[in-house]
């Protein structure tokens, strides 16, 4: 997987007021959001639990480069504030099936039985392993009693591994993870990179369940940032046709320089799953584009704000 959840910036852009929405649709949508950090990010971050809601999924991204002792550090110290902990494997920079071991021991020792397995973002594996399916036939989380596993998906595809624009080999890689979580006891779940636009997102889940993959869809949802930095990371990160959506905006003048924030993308969802008995995407992954604490506050002023709508309607 290419680059999904590995670049986003730890600094905070200037906040701009956000009107909170009206939705019962959006609080529901939101609730049980989940966010990433990275160890230096964290490190920033002076209490979690003054930022989070209690029990929060928190992934901490592995960046090539970064000190497995940084990773565990930060594991540790989220889950002693109480919230649900999920790692990143990379498989690319995982040397072999010994060191695969030794990570899922050392999370283990700090509490942690769940993980994101993902192929990672550098384009030459420095071991063993190339794609998060082998890290799953190792059979070494099952064993270690990792109770739940998630991986990655591409509503728009992914030139890293269909360079020729079509969804191949990204289609036969989401029906092998069907499968492993049909034979396993994990709860899996599909994690996706994070797009503008609702209309292809839907049309993209709703293929996948015509199929038969009932995996549970995470949408990955960009966190408010100022459009240039948007911009950049959606081309680094491989974003697709939605990214025409940060284009346009671009070229209003008068929006150039305030920041971008996904009320739409996530309003239409929200609007979506709410008239769709069985849509499949379930949850809202927040990259925090933008910083933990923007992306954050974000999520959290929408859910209070539709809560607090539908407490006075």
């Amino acid at each position: 997987m290419a680059k999904i959840l590995n670049l986003f910036t730890g600094g905070s852009a200037a906040a701009e007021a956000t009107d909170a929405p009206n939705s019962a649709a959006v609080q529901a949508f939101l609730a049980g959001y989940s966010i990433e950090v990275m160890p230096r990010t964290a490190a920033k971050v002076e209490d979690f639990k003054a930022l989070l809601p209690a029990d929060t999924r928190v992934y901490i991204a592995h960046i090539d480069g970064t000190p497995i002792e940084d990773m565990l550090a930060t594991a540790k110290r989220l889950r002693e504030d109480g919230f649900q902990v999920m790692p990143h494997f990379p498989a690319r920079i995982i040397a072999d099936e010994t060191v695969l071991a030794d990570w899922i021991q050392r999370y283990q020792d700090v509490g942690v039985d769940q993980a994101l397995l993902l192929a990672g973002g550098v384009t030459k594996p420095r071991g063993d392993y190339h794609c998060s399916m082998q890290l799953l036939e190792t059979g070494l989380f099952d064993k270690a009693g990792f109770k739940r596993l998630h991986v990655a998906g591409h509503p728009e595809g992914n030139k890293d591994i269909d360079p020729d624009g079509s969804d191949r080999n990204v289609m036969d890689a989401i029906r092998w993870k069907q499968s492993f979580n049909d034979r396993t006891d994990a709860e899996m779940a599909i994690i996706t990179q994070f797009a503008f636009e609702s209309a292809p997102v839907i049309k993209w889940a709703d293929r996948l369940k015509a199929e038969g993959i009932d995996l549970p869809i995470h949408i990955g949802v960009a966190g408010p940032a100022k459009l240039q930095t948007m911009i950049k990371f959606a081309i680094e990160c491989g974003v697709g046709a939605s990214v025409r959506v940060l284009q346009r905006r671009a070229m209003d003048m008068t929006k150039l320089l305030l920041p971008y924030e996904p009320n739409e993308f996530v309003d239409e969802l929200a609007a979506h799953a709410a008239a769709t008995p069985g849509f499949n995407i379930e949850k809202v992954h927040i990259f925090p584009l933008g910083g933990i604490k923007r992306g954050a506050e974000w999520a959290n002023l929408r859910v209070e704000g539709a809560t607090a709508a539908a407490e006075t309607a």
